[in-house]
């Protein structure tokens, strides 16, 4: 399955009262890399998170956001500090005895003492908070892979029509490369004919001039080549996993025989088909760009 590395998922998971929301994100990127949002209550599972994410992507950029909520009467209980509330009465009427003060203390006061009366979550199990954020990442993951899918194959489709048009430019240069050599000895016959007036060459002589000229513009092992890297790159897209790399690979070596056959053009149509090669190499290295 060809995979895009843009991609989008989103899952809720409702667990008793606690609900978990987790959103991905990505783009493209050399590498796996992973940047996690999430509460300080959950930061505990984010090596957890981090392998579980390698189970669905390989490649990309992506960003995972993660909200938990937990909706129950008893999210937490108070406490109260009686050592601390008997320091702070003792100081207050000791503050009133020294600078003759009256002595005023209420509890409204007391109990806005800092740590006097204080809020504590209630203890939740590692395994059952993590049995609803992961059964949330599943979700989103899987919804993200989808996604990616779905972007891969329209990519696909896209390289196969240029590998396509590759193809026929491949072979006009094939089909133009004989009428350019018989171009060149017609050239030169009428040359030498214009130089030497009555004067008789051998037809040897200009037979060697012409097999040299060939030579030099031969283009056939570049060609040979090209047509076997479109074929290795279609096989390529029916693989199943992590190919961006591999395709991108070939992509470069198609890339390397176009410039030889630019530089090999002596005619001006030879040289548009190569560029018009180099065109279609190029546009298909931009879409591998995006390939996981």
């Amino acid at each position: 399955m060809v995979k895009s590395m843009t991609g989008f998922g989103r899952c809720e998971c409702l667990q008793d009262c606690r609900k978990f929301t987790v959103e991905l994100k990505s783009v493209n990127h050399r590498y796996l890399d992973v940047n996690i949002r999430m509460p300080k209550k959950l930061n505990f599972f984010e090596n957890a998170i981090r392998t579980l994410l390698k189970q669905y992507a390989s490649r990309g950029k992506v960003d995972i956001f993660i909200t938990y909520e937990d909706t129950s009467e008893k999210q937490g209980v108070l406490r109260y500090n009686a050592t601390l509330a008997g320091e702070y009465v003792r100081y207050f009427r000791q503050m009133a005895a020294e600078f003759g003060l009256e002595d005023s203390l209420h509890l409204g006061t007391l109990a806005h003492c800092p740590d006097v009366l204080t809020m504590e979550e209630q203890s939740v199990e590692e395994e059952e908070l993590w049995a609803g954020l992961q059964s949330a990442l599943k979700g989103a993951m899987e919804q993200f892979v989808s996604a990616r899918a779905a972007e891969g194959e329209r990519l696909k489709t896209d390289i196969l029509a240029k590998l396509s048009g590759m193809e026929l430019l491949v072979k006009q240069i094939e089909e133009h490369s004989p009428e350019i050599v018989a171009q060149y000895r017609a050239r030169l016959e009428e040359k030498v004919k214009e130089l030497l007036g009555d004067t008789q060459i051998e037809e040897s002589r200009i037979a060697a001039e012409v097999v040299l000229f060939a030579d030099k513009i031969c283009t056939d092992e570049e060609l040979v080549r090209l047509k076997s890297h479109i074929s290795h790159m279609r096989d390529t897209l029916e693989e199943s996993e992590g190919i961006g790399r591999k395709l991108d690979f070939i992509a470069q070596e198609m890339n390397r025989e176009a410039n030889t056959i630019l530089s090999k053009a002596n005619e001006l149509t030879v040289s548009n088909l190569a560029i018009g090669l180099k065109t279609e190499i190029e546009k298909i290295r931009e879409q591998i760009q995006n390939m996981e």
